[in-house]
C-alpha cells in the first residue's frame, strides 16, 4: 500500500487525546515503510451533535466509505444523556457501522506479563490468556424488527427481535475461521440453542461451514457457561465467534479480565473499508487533563496495520513496543499499583515512540 487514505473522527472526552497518541505511532511507522499517509478529521458523537445537531453527518457517513479506514476515538458523556435515545452520541456509532456495514467486530483480550497482577483472577486462573472475540455486529436483537414500547402507562409492552439470515451466519463464521486458521486453529461458537430458536440455526449453519476448515477444531457452547468458563479458565481460549449482544456482554467480561478496559482495542470489519476504535469510553471524568492510557488506541493502530495496511510485521512491531513499555514499569493510573510512579497521556505515548524507534531499527 503506497498510500494510506485514513478519516480520523476523535470524538469526545479523552478521544481526541488518545487518538493524537496513537497518530504519532501510525506516522512512524508509515514513514518508516515508505506509506503515504493521508489523514482528515471530522467531528463525530458529542461534538458533532454541538456542530451539527446529529451524532454523525451524512458527510461523515459517505466519506466513511471513500477512506482506506476509519480511525475512531470515543463518543458520548453526561452533556448529552438528557437527549432522546436516536438523537444521543451512540447513535452515531451504530449508524456509523451499519453504514460501513462492518459486520465483524474483532477484541483481542490479553493478560500482559507485566500486568498480570492488575488482572481480578487468580494467577493461576489468569495464566497469560490471549484470545479474540469476533462479535457480529449489524444484526440481532439490537439492529431486528419489530421493535417497540406501546400501550398505556400501567400495561405497557417492550419487544425487540433476534433474527439472523443464514447468509448473515455465514459471513460472520468465515472471519471467525480464518481468524483462527492464522492463530491456534482453535474456535468456540457461543449461541443459546437450547431455548432460541435463531441460535438453532446458528449453530447448525457454524456446523455446516466447519466442514470447510477441517484444519479448525470447532466446538460450541451456550453463552451462559461461556460466560462462568471465561472467568475460571481464559487461558483455555483461542478465538470466539458469537452474535451481537452476547459478544457485547462477553468482550466486556474478557476486558475486565485484563485489569483494564484502557488496553483493548478493536476492529470492525467487512467488504469495504474497517473502523477501528479502542474499546474504552469517553471517560469524560479525566477528559482533558492528560491522564488517559493511550495504550489501546494505540494497539488500535496495530490492528488497522495488520487488517487494512496488510503489514503483520509493522502491527508486530507496535505490540512489541508496547510489551517493551510495561516491561520497563511505564504505568498510567489505571495500571499503576500502589505506590508506582505514574505518567501521563503524552509520556506513555512518547515511551512506546522510544521503544518503537528501536523495533523497527532492530527489524
Amino acid at each position: 500500500m503506497a498510500t494510506l487514505d485514513v478519516l480520523v473522527l476523535e470524538g469526545d472526552g479523552i478521544g481526541p487525546e488518545v487518538t493524537a497518541s496513537a497518530l504519532q505511532v501510525l506516522q512512524r511507522v508509515c514513514k518508516h515503510a515508505g506509506i503515504t499517509l493521508a489523514l482528515e478529521h471530522g467531528p463525530f458523537g458529542g461534538a458533532s451533535i454541538d456542530k451539527h445537531g446529529e451524532p454523525i453527518t451524512q458527510a461523515m457517513l459517505d466519506r466513511s466509505l471513500k477512506a482506506n479506514a476509519v480511525l475512531m476515538g470515543a463518543c458520548g458523556g453526561p452533556k448529552w444523556d438528557a437527549l432522546p435515545t436516536d438523537k444521543r452520541p451512540e447513535k452515531g456509532l451504530l449508524r456509523l457501522r451499519e453504514h460501513m456495514q462492518v459486520f465483524a467486530n474483532l477484541r483481542p483480550a490479553k493478560l500482559f506479563r507485566a500486568l498480570a497482577d492488575a488482572s481480578p483472577l487468580k494467577a493461576e486462573r489468569a495464566d497469560n490468556f490471549d484470545f479474540v472475540v469476533v462479535r457480529e455486529l449489524v444484526g440481532g436483537l439490537y439492529f431486528g424488527k419489530p421493535r417497540f414500547i406501546q400501550g398505556e402507562p400501567g400495561k405497557r409492552v417492550g419487544a425487540n427481535t433476534m433474527t439472523y439470515t443464514e447468509d448473515e451466519i455465514v459471513r460472520i463464521g468465515r472471519v471467525a475461521f480464518e481468524t483462527a486458521m492464522g492463530r491456534k486453529k482453535k474456535l468456540l461458537s457461543v449461541d443459546k440453542a437450547n431455548v432460541l430458536e435463531v441460535m438453532a440455526l446458528w449453530r447448525s449453519v457454524m456446523t455446516e461451514l466447519g466442514k470447510e476448515y477441517p484444519q479448525v477444531q470447532l466446538s460450541h457452547m451456550y453463552v451462559d457457561n461461556a460466560a462462568m468458563q471465561l472467568v475460571l479458565r481464559p487461558s483455555e481460549f483461542d478465538v470466539l465467534v458469537t452474535e451481537n449482544m452476547f459478544g457485547d456482554i462477553l468482550s466486556d467480561l474478557a476486558a475486565a479480565c485484563t485489569g483494564s478496559i484502557g488496553l483493548l482495542p478493536s476492529a470492525a470489519v467487512g467488504k469495504g473499508p474497517a473502523l477501528y476504535e479502542p474499546v474504552h469510553g469517553s471517560a469524560p471524568d479525566i477528559a482533558g487533563q492528560g491522564k488517559a492510557n493511550p495504550l489501546a488506541a494505540i494497539m488500535t493502530v496495530a490492528m488497522l496495520l495488520e487488517h487494512t495496511v496488510k503489514r503483520t510485521d509493522l502491527a508486530a512491531a507496535v505490540y512489541a513496543a508496547v510489551d517493551d513499555v510495561l516491561d520497563a514499569g511505564v504505568r498510567t493510573s489505571d495500571i499503576a499499583k500502589k505506590g508506582e510512579k505514574i505518567v501521563g497521556t503524552k509520556a506513555m505515548g512518547d515511551a512506546v515512540l522510544l521503544a518503537l524507534d528501536k523495533q523497527l531499527s532492530a527489524g
